[in-house]
């Protein structure tokens, strides 16, 4: 019998770089429609592939691939929002005039984000360390500056580091929830903390006469839609400090 070692020889050496992973059509789910595919191997970030529904894409699933965990964060942040109406990823390149470099450099915008009245913004996200930089700045003044009406109405900087992962974990947790949708319960648990005295969440949910699993649900997506505030830098639970917005 061979050993390990005899079987390894036989194994061809791997490629230094691997191509971009390829989902297969899903049924019932429109296909990815980005410029380029970020699915390739990381050992320091975690790519992210999911199917979102949109006001933009009649209220179907499409394919969205991400670059990493934050950009997927930033992407959930926003569709909560009431004004939210569609999501564009992995854009086509803007091409902007390098000043430190001298000469003409291409740039994917990682997402676009489309309001309901036609407001269309593009968003660069990048980490502290590379937006302390003297030259990440000049690049991003750079790419702003070529950034013309068709493409977007304006451009913001979203700072990584801002996306803590019990953010990033929150955040995901509102958005399964928000999917579900119980207006019973919202409405149980938001008279509650209108009408009733409460400090942390579990005191909250024993105040409804109601399903406490229900009541912890509806908790969240009133948190995901701004009724509630809570730490979203913590992992919210049920002794999670809760309190109306003013």
């Amino acid at each position: 019998m061979s050993n390990y070692e005899d079987w390894l020889q036989d194994q061809p050496a791997p490629k230094k770089e691997q191509p971009a992973l390829v989902v297969a059509p899903i049924h019932g789910v429109l296909p990815y429609a980005g410029d380029r595919n970020p699915l390739t191997r990381s050992d320091t970030v975690k790519r992210v592939s999911t199917a979102l529904a949109t006001p933009m894409t009649g209220g179907i699933r499409q394919l969205y691939h991400f670059d990493g965990e934050s950009e997927y964060a930033v992407t959930l942040d926003a569709l909560r929002s009431p004004e939210f109406y569609g999501l564009e990823v992995q854009l086509a390149p803007v091409y902007y005039y390098c000043r430190r470099q001298r000469g003409m450099y291409p740039h994917h915008f990682d997402l676009r984000l489309t309001f309901k009245d036609g407001y269309r913004r593009a968003v660069f996200v990048r980490n502290a360390t590379s937006l302390a930089k003297r030259e990440t700045q000049d690049e991003i003044d750079d790419i702003f500056a070529a950034v013309t009406e068709d493409f977007a109405d304006d451009c913001m900087v979203v700072c990584t580091d801002d996306y803590t992962r019990a953010y990033r974990d929150n955040i995901r947790r509102i958005w399964d929830y928000l999917q579900l949708g119980d207006t019973e319960a919202d409405k149980i648990v938001e008279d509650a903390a209108r009408n009733t005295s409460y400090w942390y969440l579990s005191d909250l949910i024993a105040n409804c006469d109601f399903e406490p699993g229900r009541c912890y649900q509806a908790a969240m997506r009133l948190i995901g839609q701004n009724v509630f505030w809570t730490d979203m830098h913590g992992v919210i639970d049920y002794p999670s400090r809760v309190a109306l917005n003013a």
